[in-house]
């Protein structure tokens, strides 16, 4: 069953399909939630690890990552080609000898300061058969995994509410030396 969004005003767009899936135990579960369209704006070292800038024109918010997450979403931002496959290369080509393909990230909840993401997946199998899995995940390995495949990354309405905007902040920095990706600027 293939999700469908109704877009609504600027990039808020509502699940009008349900999302069902299975999880290990069976259970279905539906998801009808409003969710913002973002992207990788920028992603900026820091003493303990990678602050990734992510949003839209309206606003801006920073998700805490690793260094080694970090380095990996900026590699594939500007698909930088590597000696060896890394961690979220592998799981990439892995995907894809399944016949799967990340379809959506969606940056669900935020609870305590930590955020929480989930990825769906569209598996195809030789027979043209579909399947759409759903799965939690850290929210930095999400985007990296999105980043990598070029698959779109939401946030719902809830988490976008919560969170406070950074714009201020990344336009500063940007006008004191630190430039988006060109691939994140063509975007917008």
């Amino acid at each position: 069953m293939q999700a469908r969004f109704k877009r609504n005003s600027r990039r808020r767009r509502t699940l009008v399909a349900p999302l069902v899936f299975h999880s290990w135990t069976d259970t279905v579960h539906s998801m009808n939630k409003t969710v913002i369209e973002v992207q990788v704006r920028a992603v900026l070292p820091t003493s303990g690890g990678c602050a990734v800038f992510i949003g839209n024109n309206d606003k801006v918010f920073i998700i805490y990552v690793d260094q080694t997450v970090g380095s990996a979403i900026t590699m594939f931002m500007r698909q930088v080609t590597k000696e060896r496959p890394l961690t979220h290369d592998l799981i990439g080509h892995l995907m894809t000898a399944l016949g799967a393909k990340v379809e959506r990230v969606i940056i669900n909840d935020l609870k305590n300061a930590t955020y929480y993401a989930r990825v769906i997946i569209r598996v195809e199998n030789e027979l043209q058969q579909k399947k759409i899995i759903e799965l939690d995940g850290r929210p930095s390995d999400c985007i990296a995994m999105a980043t990598q495949q070029k698959a779109p990354i939401y946030v719902s309405q809830e988490v976008w509410d919560e969170v406070d905007d950074m714009s201020d902040v990344l336009r500063k920095m940007e006008e004191e030396g630190l430039k988006p990706d060109p691939e994140t600027e063509s975007e917008e």
